[in-house]
């Protein structure tokens, strides 16, 4: 885990990054906290968040509870379906079966 400085927390929370709707996203536009349902809209925001430098990856797992591993399926989803591939109906159509192994 990183050791963020003030001035560097202070710099983040006023920097914002395109996000996955082409507006600019701030770390006050990110989900809360405490966010329970990830619907695929608030996965992209943490994904464009992270991969824009916005927030780091260890401060995305700590602030929403995610594994790493939960982290990068989602950001995979989106480079491998888009946006789309984050819906929970949509995942068994994306996810390699033994049939289909994608």
């Amino acid at each position: 885990m990183h050791n963020i400085s003030t001035n560097t927390r202070k710099l983040a929370s006023t920097a914002a990054v395109p996000g996955p709707d082409g507006r600019l996203l701030t770390v006050g536009d990110l989900p809360p906290a405490d966010t329970r349902r990830w619907v695929a809209r608030r996965k992209a925001e943490v994904v464009a968040a992270v991969r824009g430098g916005l927030i780091s990856l260890d401060e995305a797992c700590r602030r929403y509870t995610l594994s790493v591993e939960e982290f990068l399926s989602w950001q995979r989803a989106i480079d491998h379906h888009g946006q789309g591939g984050l819906r929970i109906t949509r995942l068994q159509r994306y996810r390699p079966t033994a049939a289909n192994p994608g």
